[in-house]
């Protein structure tokens, strides 16, 4: 009878203090509701404050946790992988570091100018970590980022510019891939058609060289095709991506502007100089990666013989991909 009173006793204090620690979440993040609203403008609303809060939280518990530092594949590790190199020009001043890639967020758009990371075919080889589809706004960018509400009912797909499937070597850089400030608006059928045949296309050159370094983004600096939700999110009326390989003996660059709607044309034809890109979007890239020489060389230029294109996945977004409903 003791230990069943001792057991009780234990059980009422843990329930308390669980109930307590519900208690503190709730005024916390309640407060931070009040604050952001009263001073930032937003319409964010309570639950995306409230799962804001568990991010840093949770991000607080993961940064004193150092068992957490090591390894890449063994969930949320806490360290930056990020090469400071491959960083482009920011025309917005607010750049945010994750896990595996890095962004310039633009407040003015509700999404990054640029996403950047390296993609290898050692991480590409790593055991694949299941899809989260957790979107969720990113609790890193200071000014606060869209959220998964603004595209609700929208007629727009939640464009992924980190693919997800460039990510999966670990829990967290999966998850990552799902903040809101790594989406843009996106036509379905381009998101699910020549985009995707893109990203795919991407991952076949990083296992033939080896290692890719990679930018991708919205071109925001043209005529924005409509604005969705409460933030207002642009939606850009075309995409870039640019990729730069740097092993021997074929150092080489290249540069894709697509339009965002359905698109029938062979994937090569919307190759483009890295030159090209810099120029429409203002952006300087991979500046810090070679001397002057070379980057001036790459960049002005782009030879599509170099980069072998899949016929048979061209084939399959004409005859399908395109077509989905």
């Amino acid at each position: 009878m003791a230990n069943l009173r001792k057991n009780h006793a234990s059980s009422s204090k843990e329930s308390s203090g669980m109930v307590l620690k519900v208690g503190i979440f709730a005024v916390v993040a309640g407060g931070l509701f009040y604050v952001f609203n009263l001073f930032s403008g937003k319409d964010v609303s309570l639950a995306d404050t409230i799962e804001k809060t568990s991010e840093m939280i949770n991000q607080g518990k993961n940064d004193g946790n150092s068992s957490n530092n090591s390894g890449t594949n063994s969930g949320y590790d806490t360290k930056t992988y990020v090469d400071e190199a491959l960083l482009p020009t920011s025309t917005t001043g607010q750049i945010v570091k994750h896990g595996y890639y890095a962004l310039s967020y633009s407040e003015d758009h509700e999404q990054p100018e640029w996403v950047a990371y390296e993609l290898s075919k050692d991480l590409l080889y790593k055991k694949r970590v299941d899809r989260s589809n957790n979107f969720r706004p990113d609790p890193k960018v200071s000014s606060a980022s869209a959220s998964p509400r603004d595209y609700k009912r929208s007629g727009y797909d939640r464009g992924h510019l980190v693919p997800a499937g460039d990510m999966g070597f670990s829990k967290r850089s999966m998850s990552e891939t799902f903040y809101m400030s790594n989406m843009s608006p996106q036509i379905r059928n381009f998101n699910g058609g020549v985009w995707r045949e893109l990203e795919e296309q991407t991952r076949d050159w990083v296992m033939k060289f080896d290692k890719l370094y990679i930018v991708t983004g919205p071109v925001l600096t043209a005529a924005i095709r409509d604005k969705i939700g409460v933030n207002e999110v642009s939606v850009p009326d075309s995409y870039y991506k640019v990729l730069l390989d740097l092993s021997e003996p074929e150092v080489k660059a290249i540069g894709f502007i697509l339009p965002n709607e359905i698109r029938y044309e062979h994937l090569s034809q919307f190759a483009v100089s890295v030159d090209e890109v810099e120029e429409l979007t203002g952006i300087d890239f991979f500046y810090r990666l070679m001397d002057e020489n070379l980057e001036k060389e790459l960049e002005a230029k782009v030879d599509i013989d170099k980069w072998e294109f899949s016929k048979k996945r061209f084939e399959q977004r004409v005859k399908s991909w395109n077509k989905r409903k």
